[in-house]
């Protein structure tokens, strides 16, 4: 689709959905006449704006481009709220009247009034907590992943993980720097990126993502790209990743000894990665290749959890994504379900394990509600240990 017909479709969309909100919330509120204008105004002028975060881009002029990002993102992320909870009300709604009706209850007096003026103020505090959890830098989340035969040494082996980090139009410098001090602070021994580092070209970018260059980790950085480094020009910013001192793996592998163990460290291009540059189709089958046979612990990083079958197939005994962002608020969660096999978490394909971080940053709206992004500090245990 192009994006001309996908930008047409998501105001037309957006537009129907506003309409629907300001038929079930304004009228019941019961507003004088100037009321019911300044509410039908308010909807339009957000039904102007919320699409602004997606066209800042298209603006050249610093820093107008980024405060325009930041006034769209945030009418998106308020209006999502507030469909949503229009959309609860209504339902709730309907269900009441239906048991009532059963019961033959009473109607409590101003119950349509006052549920009507509650969704407007419950969507202003749901996106203020939203907007806290994305600004704070991300905490530290523990998780310790099963690996079968695993050598004794690996079980002291520390590895971090960042994924969709976004530095872009709201997450800038300073974002990007407290993450790595909470990295650094950690002493890692492998420091894992599984793609999306960021929303726009290296241009514009590279002083915002420069203090990844100074993460420290005893056998490096690895990082592999995701969707959003091929929306920005993937191969320049492969390129650039690498004068920070990070390592792609790009459909291949490293083998890493640890404390007299060895295992494996591989990755893959993004999953969609051939539809944009020749050449980085993603290929699990190949990372693997020329692999020593005898390791009992095999990791590959793949941006998008729907790699794991062809990962699991390949050989590989945990995997390690991101890209879904745990829904990062509601409703999303529900639909990111329809596209990738696991939302997030440690979860278990066959004889493979997959863990999905909720990522480190955000993307578009700075919101995050019930998917709280997280800085991943991940330790392997012998799966037959007791």
């Amino acid at each position: 689709m192009r994006p001309s017909s996908f930008l047409i479709r998501f105001i037309s969309l957006g537009i129907a959905l506003h309409v629907y909100v300001g038929l079930r919330l304004i009228p019941p509120l019961g507003l004088s006449g100037v009321g019911n204008a300044c509410a039908i105004v308010a909807l339009i002028v957000l039904v102007c704006i919320a699409p602004a975060g997606m066209l800042s881009r298209r603006i050249s002029r610093q820093p107008l481009s980024d405060r325009v990002a930041w006034v769209g993102f945030l009418a998106m992320g308020f209006f999502s709220s507030l469909f949503v909870l229009t959309l609860l009300r209504d339902v709730g709604l309907i269900a009441y009247h239906a048991m009532r009706w059963a019961g033959d209850w009473a109607e409590p007096a101003g119950l349509t009034r006052t549920t009507a003026l509650l969704v407007p103020i419950v969507a202003v505090l749901v996106t203020l907590f939203g907007l806290y959890n994305a600004r704070r830098r991300a905490p530290l989340r523990h998780v310790i992943v099963p690996q079968a035969g695993m050598p004794p040494a690996l079980g002291a082996l520390r590895i971090v993980q960042l994924s969709d980090i976004h530095v872009g139009p709201t997450i800038k410098r300073g974002y990007v720097q407290a993450i790595v001090d909470a990295v650094n602070a950690q002493q890692p021994d492998v420091v894992v990126i599984t793609g999306d580092l960021v929303d726009g070209s290296v241009a514009a970018l590279a002083p915002h993502i420069a203090p990844l260059g100074a993460l420290r980790a005893r056998h490096g950085v690895f990082v592999v790209t995701g969707n959003h480094e091929y929306y920005a020009g993937a191969p320049a910013w492969v390129a650039h990743f690498q004068t920070l001192g990070m390592r792609p793996l790009m459909n291949e592998h490293v083998v890493i000894e640890h404390d007299g163990a060895t295992f494996l460290l591989a990755g893959i291009t993004d999953y969609s990665a051939g539809g944009f540059v020749a050449g980085h189709r993603s290929d699990p089958v190949k990372a693997m290749a020329g692999a020593p046979t005898d390791l009992a612990v095999r990791i590959l990083l793949a941006h998008q959890p729907r790699s794991a079958p062809a990962a699991e197939q390949a050989g590989f005994t945990l995997q390690l994504s991101g890209h879904t962002h745990g829904g990062q608020f509601l409703p999303w969660p529900a639909f990111v379900r329809f596209q990738q096999p696991f939302v997030f978490g440690l979860r278990q394909l066959n004889g493979m394990w997959v863990y999905i971080s909720r990522g480190t940053g955000y993307w578009g709206p700075p919101k995050r509600f019930f998917a709280p992004s997280e800085i991943t500090c991940l330790r392997l245990r012998d799966a037959q240990a007791k």
